[in-house]
């Protein structure tokens, strides 16, 4: 089954899908209690769902059974209720397949992109030559201005989403964009620090918007068999962004004047103005259209989506069964929710985000926030905004060598997420966790200790130097294979479907406040000791070992009922039989059974 996200989301809760979900089509489970991992946020009216049925199912047998169609394919599974259906090829061949839905993805990336460059782009910055002697800036000062980017991409990724569900998502884009642009533009003009602080909270705004509305609409126009290739280009994005920035740095610091630190932070406006002009031509989310009740328009959207006419889509049952999963879904969220169709006020908005802190979901609304919590305070943001500071608190010296190790870290983290995407779901979350948070505490307490020790005499000391810079590479490896990744898995892991899209927009939220707090303290922080710096990640990290041990539950591959069992509730399973009435009042089911019953005649 094609699975959405919830326009609460930020664009965190999408790195879900580039780890675990596209195997081979989309899955849905109308009955029984294997997990749905979905993420929807769809709507159409609603319907009292009876949560004592439980459903025949669609063709009773004990084997997988494959339907081909002239447009996909579809395979009911041998418990008669789960599917799998695509409309092409997996892999290279199905981006191939699907290259108009690749070339939008492609434009929405750039989202991405713009985030990590300016997430890579301020470490070289803040050691300029003609920045520090324009502007000195004190520790406090440094942290405001590294800081007040993600308090602006709070504000961003949080209105964002009211935005994306009210007008469009291309147009979200764009304007976020257009803020992105001007936030850039304060900041490479600048003619004292206060236009670069205002440039990086206004910047931020675009910068957390984008987060959100990139990777929403790239989830929201993916064909099933390549949601998981094409959601990757996000991440791809991010960490490319984050190089290109830090390495255009380097290479422009040695140039004369303010042009060393103006060009690096000037560039960033181009790939806004590129995915501002290229979203005025991507076709609008079907999930959206059917969000606002536009169904025949999302159709024909769809249908431009899988290159397939107007007229074929009418006809195309694959078509017909991805628009009514969006109305269960959205149906589902609204009845849970106690949402009037069409209509949001304060209050119900107030009333569907406090019950994530009642006792049916506040376990599970405090896994959510306290892995956001512990990704950030492990230190690894620490590195990115203040890499070439940090560097030399552990014995380097010269530029070029603070520069090039600071450099190493961003590289690290990208080659030590490819096998997280690979084997997470094989070795599991907790176990993932544990790993990675040991080796992370252990790294920064041997950095703690050869700081404490050799801080004072580092030039006599150069084994001892090198030795922390393997530190904090092994501490960047193993962040990029649990906590890093994993982070953004485990939200949309615990919270059922109704309730998913706001437990990981509030877990988020967590991210975006402690990145804040991350970028502002830590120069106060290594101004006092850089000793008691790595000490308090260190100590973070191992707190996070124990959270891991004792307290998270494993999430992979584990059923509605475990998971439920966990929390000591039955929300999972409720609303897994909520939506299978959802599903039969609205012809779902028996759209499928004449699609089985009918599939060998076409």
């Amino acid at each position: 089954m094609v699975r959405t996200l919830g326009s609460s989301n930020l664009y965190f809760e999408l790195k879900t899908h580039n780890l675990k979900e596209n195997r081979g089509g989309g899955y849905t489970q109308l009955s029984g209690s294997a997990e749905d991992s979905q993420h929807h946020h769809e709507h159409t009216n609603t319907t009292e769902a009876r949560t004592d049925n439980v459903y025949e199912p669609l063709l009773p047998h004990s084997n997988p059974r494959d339907f081909e169609l002239r447009a996909g394919s579809f395979t009911l599974q041998p418990d008669g209720q789960g599917y799998i259906y695509a409309y092409g090829p997996k892999g290279i061949h199905g981006l191939i397949h699907n290259y108009y839905a690749l070339v939008c993805a492609l434009f929405a990336s750039i989202g991405g992109l713009t985030f990590g460059y300016d997430q890579g782009v301020i470490a070289n910055v803040l050691v300029m030559e003609d920045f520090l002697k324009r502007w000195p800036v004190t520790p406090l000062q440094k942290g405001i201005m590294t800081a007040v980017l993600e308090l602006g991409a709070l504000a961003g990724a949080l209105s964002a989403g009211i935005l994306a569900d009210r007008y469009s998502r291309r147009h979200s884009i764009f304007f976020a964009c257009i803020i992105f642009c001007i936030g850039s533009a304060f900041q490479s003009g600048a003619q004292s620090l206060g236009h670069i602080i205002i440039g990086r909270a206004v910047g931020g705004i675009g910068v957390g918007a984008l987060s959100m509305l990139s990777p929403l609409y790239m989830a929201e126009i993916s064909p099933p068999e390549v949601r998981g290739s094409l959601m990757a280009l996000e991440q791809f994005s991010i960490v490319l962004g984050v190089v290109f920035g830090f390495w255009t740095g380097f290479f422009t610091r040695s140039i004369a004047g303010s042009a060393s630190w103006r060009i690096p932070l000037g560039i960033q406006i181009f790939p806004g103005i590129i995915l501002a002009i290229g979203c005025i031509f991507l076709p609008p989310s079907p999930r959206l259209l059917v969000l606002q009740g536009r169904y025949e328009e999302a159709i024909t959207s769809l249908a431009r989506l899988r290159l397939l006419s107007r007229e074929e889509a009418q006809t195309n049952r694959l078509i017909q069964i991805e628009i009514l999963e969006m109305r269960t879904e959205i149906t589902l969220i609204r009845q849970t929710q106690e949402l009037d169709e069409g209509k949001s006020s304060l209050r119900t908005e107030l009333r569907a985000w406090g019950q994530l802190f009642k006792p049916k979901y506040r376990g599970r609304t405090m896994i959510g926030v306290l892995i956001m919590v512990f990704q950030q305070w492990s230190g690894i943001n620490a590195l990115l905004y203040y890499g070439p500071s940090l560097v030399r608190s552990i014995g380097m010296r010269g530029d070029d060598i603070t520069l090039l190790v600071s450099g190493g870290i961003g590289i690290t983290q990208f080659l030590a997420v490819l096998p997280a995407i690979l084997y997470i779901d094989r070795l599991g979350r907790k176990p993932l966790l544990r790993g990675g948070s040991a080796l992370m505490a252990l790294s920064h307490f041997l950095i703690t200790l050869l700081v404490f020790q050799f801080e004072s005499n580092w030039s006599q000391h150069t084994l001892a130097a090198w030795t922390a810079v393997v530190c904090i590479y092994t501490f960047t490896a193993a962040y990029g294979m649990s906590l890093g990744p994993i982070g953004w898995v485990l939200p949309s892991e615990v919270f059922p479907l109704s309730m998913r899209s706001k437990g990981v927009a509030l877990s988020t939220a967590s991210n975006w406040l402690n990145n804040f707090l991350i970028g502002l303290l830590t120069p106060v922080f290594m101004e006092i000791s850089a000793a008691a710096t790595f000490l308090t990640f260190a100590s973070a990290c191992f707190l996070s070992y124990l959270w891991a041990t004792y307290i998270v539950p494993e999430t992979a591959n584990v059923s509605l009922e475990e998971i439920d069992a966990v929390f000591g509730s039955s929300a999972g399973r409720e609303d897994m039989l909520r939506r299978e009435q959802i599903a039969e009042d609205l012809g779902l089911r028996d759209l499928i059974r004449e699609l089985t019953g009918q599939s060998n005649r076409e």
